[in-house]
């Protein structure tokens, strides 16, 4: 027994000797290890961490500024927040309102106090559930708009009037349906819708107002009132637009054929109107006229066609006694395929100023001088997709600190742009 104890304890003695140095040279190695990896990868910070991925992704911030870069230097500014493509745009009588029609079922009214603003103040008008907006005009002014929009019933208009603001009266006041039209071109689209203060011969200076439907048909229709003032047919297959000159005395429709038709706006002694008369045709392009606008002065139109031209016509004739208006200028479209093929204009816009025209096709926005069709300046790729409208404001208005001519274009990329007009060397 006395034997056995002193090897027991011995190899106690041994065993814990074993389990120390064991553990031992465990933990060292570890701290070895620790210390290794605290050198080979220190701890960043997170600003260090944001100033690092910048630093491997140079190219983001490069291309901000190629983005930048590519703004075309008369491109103003540019209307976001709409939900859909923008179908229809137009300015009011005063140039400080800017209403468009979008997809979205919403039709929006800016209030343009500086067209280089960051921000704009809009009033929002919603549509009836199921309409979709395709054309807006203003009426008498800025707080009256019509509306055209087509559901599966058939094409409607409907105009919007504000009450007037109270002097405290801090927020917009909501618009309200004045009239209502349905059904007014059957089950058609309606196109275009175009409006113009009447002040010509006896007119009363109320506001006319054309809808011209995807059919042949085209009605005048009072701005204030929703009366019927007229209705004529084209004809012609089928409609590609309509215009009201500016003083309300000619609509002349763009169709399917070559030839333009303009009728006359008669008016009587009281300001009302009489009838709608056709009075002369334009004849001279080789294919469809796809567009026309008239001069301020409501003496010209200017009309684009498939054939490739431009034809400026003189319409201040004595047609009473059989006198033809004449085409007074005939300009080459400036614009060709990648096959060299000549290609057509889609739309026409001439600056209240007459000097300039701007004219789009498919997404490729240009001005050019209207005396000599002349090319200013291009856009190409001024929206991303097609143009849908394009419009001038009715007189120069704030860009910063100074007044100019502004165009605003739509498109299907849901945005409202404004651009500055170019400037117009002295002939």
């Amino acid at each position: 027994m006395d034997s056995v104890l002193p090897v027991a304890i011995a190899s106690v003695v041994l065993g814990a000797l074993i389990a120390v140095l064991f553990f031992g040279s465990y933990f060292r190695k570890r701290t070895s290890e620790v210390q290794s990896m605290a050198k080979a990868e220190p701890i960043r910070n997170p600003k260090s961490s944001q100033a690092l991925h910048k630093k491997n992704h140079p190219k983001s911030h490069a291309s901000d500024k190629n983005q930048i870069k590519r703004h075309h230097p008369l491109d103003l500014n540019t209307l976001k927040g709409h939900g859909d493509a923008v179908t229809g745009l137009c300015f009011s009588p005063d140039g400080k309102s800017l209403a468009t029609a979008c997809g979205d079922g919403v039709i929006r009214v800016f209030k343009l106090d500086d067209a280089s603003s960051k921000s704009f103040k809009f009033l929002r008008i919603n549509l009836p559930a199921g309409g979709h907006p395709v054309a807006v005009a203003f009426a008498d002014d800025a707080s009256s708009i019509v509306v055209a929009c087509h559901a599966l019933s058939g094409s409607s208009l409907y105009m919007y009037g504000e009450e007037k603001q109270k002097e405290q009266q801090a927020k917009l006041p909501l618009p309200s349906i004045k009239w209502d039209r349905h059904n007014i071109h059957e089950k058609k689209n309606v196109l275009t819708i175009s409006g113009a203060i009447a002040t010509y011969g006896t007119a009363d200076g109320s506001s006319v107002i054309a809808s011209c439907s995807e059919g042949t048909d085209i009605i005048l229709w009072h701005g204030n009132t929703g009366r019927n003032l007229g209705h004529v047919d084209t004809n012609q297959l089928k409609n590609h637009m309509a215009a009201v000159s500016p003083n309300g005395r000619f609509l002349a429709a763009a169709a399917f054929t070559a030839d333009v038709k303009v009728w006359e706006i008669v008016y009587v002694k009281d300001g009302s109107v009489k009838e709608v008369s056709r009075v002369m045709q334009l004849k001279g392009h080789k294919s469809a006229v796809t567009w026309l606008c008239f001069s301020p002065n409501s003496e010209k139109i200017i009309t684009a066609s498939k054939d490739g031209t431009i034809r400026v016509w003189n319409i201040n004739v004595r047609y009473h006694l059989d006198e033809d208006p004449k085409a007074l200028k005939v300009f080459p479209i400036p614009l060709c395929d990648s096959g060299g093929n000549p290609l057509y204009y889609d739309r026409l816009s001439l600056c209240p100023e007459g000097k300039v025209l701007a004219a789009t096709h498919g997404s490729t926005l240009q001005w050019l001088c209207a005396e000599t069709g002349k090319v200013l300046d291009t856009a190409e790729n001024a929206h991303e997709g097609d143009i849908t409208c394009i419009s001038w404001a009715p007189r120069a208005i704030t860009v910063g600190e100074r007044q100019g001519m502004v165009l605003a274009t739509s498109g299907v990329d849901k945005k409202v742009k404004l651009w500055e007009a170019p400037k117009v060397q002295s002939l």
